[in-house]
Parts: structure tokens; C-alpha cells; sequence
């Protein structure tokens, strides 16, 4: 397999003129031991190619598009971040580029995935504003991050990015709290001034084990709407990892206020499960599977459907994902992976060889690095 990527010219210009940027980054950092801070640079690349049994037509993104969205080559992710730190401030740019970036990003602001600047209020609290990515959910957005290559549908459903502002309480060593105001869910721009709040708290048991829980509350309704659709959306994961063994478990349970598909005065609710372990057969070889629950019946995420029956409803799914992964150096992978999806019975969504269907295949390669460009300590003249 071959993955041809050519470069228009104004990619060209910009390429060349981030290596200058490096270039002269390295060349004014001084070795002095009177340290102010520490900036670093660093890359990420994930190409992939995938076929579904769904036909979208050529040129579109499947659905529940995130990682590996099209069918057929191409790039997911050309991702590019920088950090600075010192004792009193720190900030963090990351840029990106790819069918995730387009698929999944808004289109005012799809290129840049973070931008924030932080100040330290105590030796243990930090207040930082700007642009993050999501802090909610069990599963993280890119592969590197993932055991599995794709995403859950009930991740695909979460916010990847936020605006506002974060406190980073770190107590003890162990324990990380933080605290969002934020402006809507999975959303950059305010769409009705009313503000949202957010949580994440992680906890680390000991070497191996892991715990967390992340919220949202929020009304994200246009402000021509009058009726309240107050969000409370909480989430609770497990990470574990003992010699040859890995696995992450999650949950989440949501609920919105006058939202039910039968009395609009009533509560609707959306819940999921996911499970996910990965055998580590070789040093540098595994294997990993992955089921997954999604259940909306009132279409607060998905939206609203008409089914076979001619019943409103939202969406209802089980998946089961399964792959292999091989890693030539530590920072790289090759994954090929499989996923078959499960609508219910009447929930007629995916379209492949002129008949309408309830399920869904898909097999997926992808090949991905990470590489630090800049690793350095600046320092006062």
C-alpha cells in the first residue's frame, strides 16, 4: 500500500516557513543554569485507510464521523503542539490539520484544537482560559491516546472542544480536580449567554489503577426558544493496566429537561456503556477488542428519527470493535481493525448496495508517529 500526499504550494510556504521557525527557535535558546521556563514543540501524524457498508457518497464522511471518517486513504491528523511553562505562567497551542479537524471541528475555528494561557493563583491552583479540549467522556479523540483506533458512537456524541475558563486544583499527587466555565457544549461561541459548568475529577488508586469523573450542566437552546432544556450529563470511567493487561471501562447518564419525544414536559434521559481491554502479546505487538452500548430513545444526541414503524424515536446501538496493533519503535503503531455497529430492529439508518439496513462493517488501517521537534529550557539573558 502506498499513501501519496502532495503538497499545493500554499502548504509548501507554510511548511517551509514553520522548519525556519524551529530553526530560529533552536537557535535562541541559551544553556545557561538561571532558568525562566521551559518551551517544547512537538508532532503527530495518523494516515489511514477504511471501507464501511454504508454508501454516503463520494466526497462525504460517514456517519458518526471522527477518526478515519471517509471511505477510503487519507489522513486523519497532521497535528502540531507547543507548550511553555514556568513558575507563574504556562500556555498551550495546538494546531491541526485532517479529515478530523474537518469533520468534527467548527468551521470558524476548525484548525486550532487548543489555545490557552494559564497563571498559577497558589502553589497547587491554576486558573487558565481559552480554548481546551473536551474534558468530559471516558475515551480520548486520537488513536495515539486510544487503545482502539476508532471512537465509540457514544464518544462521537460527546463535545470535543470548549471555551471558557478552567481551575486546576492539583490537592495531592494523586488527586486532579478542574473546574469549567464554559460556553456551551462542544461549542467555541456562546449561542445564548447562558454559561455552563463542567467538572473532571481523577483520582490514581496506585500503579495500575485509575478513576474518574467528568459532568456537564448546561442549556445550549437558542435563545428564541423559551422552553428550558437544562443538560446534566455525568460520566464516570475506570483505567487499569498490570503487566500484559489493559483495560478502560465507562459510563455515562444524561439528562434533559422537556425533552421527551411523548410529553414535552418531561425529563428525557440518554445512557452508554463501554468496555475496552487490550492483550499485550509481544513487546511490540497486540491485540485489543472493545463493546460499546448507546442507548438514546428521545434522540437528546442523536436527534429524532422515524423508524420502520413510523415510530419517532432516537437512536439505539451496540457495537463490538476488534484489532490488531503493531508498533515498530515506541512512538508509532500500525492498527488494522474491524467494527460491526447494531441499530435496533427498526432503525433503518445505513444505506449499502441499494437496500436500507440496521447494521454496519467497518475495517480500517491506520499507521501513526509522534516526534518532539523542540525539547529545550529557555532561559533569562
Amino acid at each position: 500500500m502506498f499513501i501519496i500526499l502532495s503538497l499545493k504550494e500554499g502548504y509548501l510556504k507554510r511548511t517551509i516557513f514553520l522548519l525556519a521557525f524551529i530553526s530560529c527557535c533552536k537557535q535562541v535558546i541559551a544553556q545557561t543554569t538561571d532558568t525562566a521556563g521551559s518551551f517544547s514543540m512537538a508532532a503527530y501524524i495518523d494516515a489511514y485507510a477504511a471501507t464501511y457498508t454504508d454508501s454516503v457518497g463520494a466526497g462525504n464522511f460517514q456517519k458518526f464521523p471522527s477518526v478515519s471518517p471517509r471511505n477510503g486513504m487519507g489522513l486523519n491528523t497532521a497535528m502540531l503542539s507547543s507548550q511553555y511553562n514556568n513558575d507563574k505562567v504556562r500556555a498551550t497551542l495546538v494546531l491541526h490539520f485532517g479529515d478530523i479537524a474537518n469533520s468534527t471541528w467548527a468551521a470558524n475555528n476548525r484548525n486550532i484544537m487548543e489555545a490557552h494561557v494559564g497563571v498559577r493563583l497558589t502553589k497547587k491552583l491554576w486558573v487558565d482560559a481559552g480554548f481546551f479540549r473536551t474534558h468530559f467522556g471516558t475515551e480520548f479523540l486520537l488513536p495515539v491516546e486510544n487503545i482502539t483506533s476508532s471512537v465509540s458512537v457514544n464518544t462521537y456524541y460527546e463535545p470535543y472542544y470548549e471555551s471558557g475558563i478552567r481551575l486546576n486544583f492539583d490537592p495531592t499527587k494523586n488527586l486532579e480536580i478542574n473546574l469549567f466555565l464554559l460556553n456551551g457544549y462542544g461549542m467555541y461561541e456562546d449561542n445564548n449567554n447562558k454559561k455552563s459548568f463542567g467538572m473532571g475529577i481523577t483520582y490514581t488508586v496506585n500503579d495500575h489503577c485509575g478513576i474518574g469523573y467528568t459532568n456537564y450542566i448546561g442549556d445550549d437552546s437558542p435563545p428564541t426558544n423559551t422552553v428550558t432544556h437544562l443538560r446534566i450529563h455525568n460520566n464516570v470511567f475506570l483505567n487499569y493496566q498490570k503487566k500484559k493487561i489493559k483495560i478502560q471501562l465507562g459510563a455515562d447518564y444524561c439528562i434533559q429537561q422537556n425533552s421527551s419525544i411523548t410529553d414535552t414536559t418531561k425529563s428525557a434521559n440518554m445512557w452508554c456503556l463501554l468496555a475496552t481491554i487490550r492483550y499485550a502479546a509481544t513487546k511490540k505487538s497486540g491485540i485489543y477488542t472493545r463493546g460499546e452500548i448507546f442507548q438514546d430513545p428521545n434522540g437528546i444526541m442523536t436527534g429524532v428519527i422515524t423508524d420502520r414503524t413510523g415510530v419517532l424515536t432516537g437512536y439505539k446501538i451496540w457495537g463490538i470493535t476488534g484489532g490488531i496493533e503493531y508498533k515498530p519503535t515506541d512512538n508509532s503503531y500500525i492498527r488494522l481493525e474491524t467494527r460491526y455497529l447494531q441499530m435496533d430492529n427498526n432503525q433503518a439508518i445505513f444505506y449499502y448496495n441499494n437496500t436500507y439496513r440496521t447494521y454496519r462493517y467497518e475495517i480500517m488501517v491506520n499507521m501513526g508517529v509522534t516526534f518532539e521537534l523542540i525539547n529545550s529550557i529557555l532561559t533569562k539573558k
